[in-house]
């Protein structure tokens, strides 16, 4: 099984594949984690890459997809080409890499799209600031409906987002959801899908 975790920056992706993937291997699943090329290659130049170089940036982070779906049961992406496509069309109005990146979404298994309801957080090199995550977020989900892929929307903070990311992952395994926290309120939305009305919801002031 391959899952993909998408999202604008600061939505909690890496924390979440990593919980994640410690949630299924307790429960005796061999899982791979990818991380996110991108930011590796940021981190290693100390700068943001050039045009030129996104293409095989796109192309390092779904091989190692592959070479990890080889030896595991279960892969968790924290991020795809899909990604990396939308951030090379916004910042160089290059549109190049989609057909690769839409061909490889296609590929996953179950498509996770972290919700904006987390604070933004600095992180040096990659993140632009919060006015760009609206932006980002809509972008993600133009790209999943053109590849045709499905998704679900994660939403919460820690143990729930966790909860929550979990529940379609368990359900393709057949294995028994976790309990659910104890909560003074109760999610009412659960089952609306309009992108509108989440980002009015979750809007940053």
């Amino acid at each position: 099984m391959k899952i993909a975790l998408l999202g604008a920056e600061s939505t909690g992706k890496t924390e979440l594949s990593l919980r994640m993937a410690d949630a299924l291997r307790a429960r005796g699943h061999a899982v791979a984690v990818v991380p996110e090329v991108l930011r590796e290659w940021c981190v290693r130049e100390g700068r943001t890459p050039r045009p030129e170089e996104q293409w095989p940036i796109a192309q390092e982070q779904e091989r190692r997809v592959d070479d990890a779906a080889a030896g595991a049961a279960i892969v968790i992406a924290d991020t795809t080409a899909l990604m990396v496509a939308i951030y090379s069309a916004m910042l160089f109005d290059d549109g190049t890499l989609y057909r690769f990146a839409l061909e490889r979404q296609r590929g996953y298994d179950l498509t996770l799209v972290t919700g904006l309801d987390l604070a933004w957080v600095a992180d040096g090199l990659q993140r632009d600031g919060p006015h760009v995550r609206e932006p980002v977020d809509a972008l993600v989900r133009e790209g999943l409906a053109k590849a045709g892929a499905p998704y679900r929307v994660v939403y919460g903070s820690g143990e729930e987002r966790t909860r929550h990311a979990l529940a379609p992952v368990l359900a393709r395994l057949g294995d028994k959801p976790p309990a659910p926290a104890a909560s003074r309120w109760k999610w009412a939305c659960d089952k609306c899908s309009d992108p509108d009305c989440e980002h009015r919801l979750f809007r940053l002031r």
